[in-house]
């Protein structure tokens, strides 16, 4: 990943995600993606993350949501970031995800897609992470919450 591009931006995070599904909440964080130039093709990212979804329930403990996909449509690692108040089925046993995360890492050997996710998943345990991601209430604040928690290598 070129150290220039942060992980995620105030562009990449919608803090009022009111999505029915999580098709819908996946393609509404693909397009920031696309619209940043970071995804080159979002049908075909799409059809990435749902061919992913299908393997295994992106859905964590505690109202996560993370699809994730290593795409030939991504040209730089980055972390789209939904807050859904309502809550988006993400097929967690415990309920709906209220936090949403669609990790777009490029294709290839690198491994930056499992240190996100690593990153991720141990920041996401701390109910005070969550929260504070819950209250940030604007994109920017949100971006800035994941930038300094989630340092890659």
């Amino acid at each position: 990943m070129a150290s220039s591009t942060p992980l995620t931006e105030a562009g990449l995070v919608i803090v009022d995600l009111a999505a029915p599904t999580k098709d819908e909440a996946t393609r509404m964080l693909a397009t920031k993606l696309a619209e940043a130039g970071r995804v080159t093709d979002l049908d075909g990212f799409l059809a990435d993350v749902r061919a992913r979804e299908a393997q295994m329930a992106t859905g964590l403990p505690g109202g996560i949501g993370i699809p994730h996909a290593r795409s030939t449509h991504v040209n730089v690692a980055s972390v789209a970031v939904g807050v859904s108040p309502a809550g988006v089925d993400f097929g967690a046993e415990d309920g709906p995800a209220h936090l949403i995360f669609l990790i777009a890492a490029p294709d290839g050997a690198d491994q930056n897609h499992l240190v996100i996710l690593a990153q991720l998943a141990r920041k996401l345990v701390h109910e005070d992470f969550r929260q504070s991601l819950r209250d940030a209430g604007s994109p920017a604040a949100v971006a800035e919450i994941v930038t300094r928690e989630v340092v890659l290598p």
